[in-house]
C-alpha cells in the first residue's frame, strides 16, 4: 500500500532509540523527509541519516524553547510540516506506589511526557493550518487506560494525552489537522527489556532476573498474543494514521497492547 509520503515533510520526536527510531526509520523507507529531534543523535540515528533523508536535530524537548526550536527548523530547511509524532517520553519506576512519588518526580514527568507533546503541537499547528492540511499522530500508553501504581505519574501523563488527543482534534480538524494517538502495551525496547529498563526495575523489587521478568511480561494472562509488542508494529500504525489512507480518521486513541485492555 501505497501512504503517499513523498514530498511530506515529518516531525519525529525522540528519535534515537526504540518506539521514536522506528517511526523515523518507517516514516524514511516511505519517502518522507524526516527531522528527527533527540536529547542527542544515538549511533542508529547517525546512520539511519546516510542512507536516507532523515536529518537529526539535538533538542532538549522538556525545556520551553526546546519544541519551537524543532518546528522552526524543520520549516526554515524544508518549507513546511506534513506530520509530527509526538513519541519523547520517559518513566521511572516507582517501587513505594503512589505516596513514594514526590513533587519533582511529578514535575518532571510532566514536563517530559505532557508539555513536549503541548509545545510541539502548539508550535507545529499554525504552520500546518496555514498549509491547510497536516497529521499529528500522538504516542500515548496502555497506562491510560490501566494505571500501574508503581508508574502513576506517567499513567497520569499519558491519560492527559489521550484527553488533549481528542481536544486538539475536535478543534482543528475542520481546519485540515487530523490528530490521534496510539496507545501501545509492553513493546521490546532497551526502555523495557535492557540494562536500567522496566524489566530490571521490576527484578530488583521481585528478587526475579531481568529475564525472567521479560518472559512473564510476553506470557501474562491479559496479552492475548502472548509476546511483546515490536517497535515497527507500533510504527506501521503511526505511520497509517499519519497517511492520506487515514483521512477520515480523527480524534481517536488506536490500542496495540497485544489485547490487554479488553473492553474499548
Amino acid at each position: 500500500m501505497d501512504l503517499h509520503f513523498q514530498n511530506k515533510v515529518a516531525v519525529v520526536t525522540g528519535a534515537g532509540r526504540g518506539i521514536g527510531l522506528a517511526i523515523t526509520t518507517a516514516l524514511a523507507q516511505e519517502g518522507a523527509t524526516v527531522v528527527a529531534a533527540n536529547r542527542g543523535v544515538s549511533e542508529e540515528l547517525t546512520q539511519l541519516a546516510t542512507r536516507f533523508a532523515v536529518h537529526p536535530v539535538i533538542a532538549d524537548l522538556a525545556t520551553p524553547d526546546g519544541p519551537q526550536q524543532v518546528v522552526d527548523q524543520a520549516v526554515s530547511q524544508f518549507g513546511r510540516l506534513d506530520i509530527l509524532v509526538n513519541n519523547v517520553g520517559a518513566f521511572t519506576f516507582h517501587a513505594g506506589g503512589f505516596l513514594s512519588i514526590s513533587d519533582a518526580d511529578w514535575e518532571r514527568t510532566l514536563a517530559l511526557n505532557l508539555m513536549t507533546t503541548v509545545r510541539t503541537t502548539r508550535a507545529a499547528l499554525p504552520v500546518m493550518v496555514a498549509q491547510g492540511s497536516g497529521a499529528i499522530v500522538n504516542v500515548s500508553s496502555v497506562n491510560s487506560r490501566l494505571p500501574g501504581r508503581e508508574v502513576a505519574d506517567y499513567s497520569a501523563t499519558k491519560a492527559a494525552i489521550t484527553n488533549l488527543t481528542r481536544e486538539v482534534a475536535e478543534e482543528f480538524t475542520a481546519k485540515g489537522v487530523r490528530v490521534n494517538a496510539v496507545a501501545p502495551g509492553p513493546v521490546s525496547t532497551q526502555a523495557w527489556i535492557g540494562p536500567g529498563g522496566v524489566a530490571d526495575a521490576i527484578a530488583h523489587e521481585s528478587g526475579g532476573t531481568r529475564e525472567s521478568i521479560v518472559t512473564q511480561a510476553a506470557q501474562m494472562n491479559s496479552m492475548t498474543i502472548g509476546r511483546m509488542i515490536a517497535p515497527e508494529e507500533v510504527a506501521a500504525l503511526v505511520l497509517f494514521l499519519a497517511s492520506d489512507r487515514a483521512a477520515a480518521i480523527s480524534g481517536v486513541e488506536y490500542l496495540i497492547d497485544g489485547g490487554m485492555v479488553k473492553t474499548t
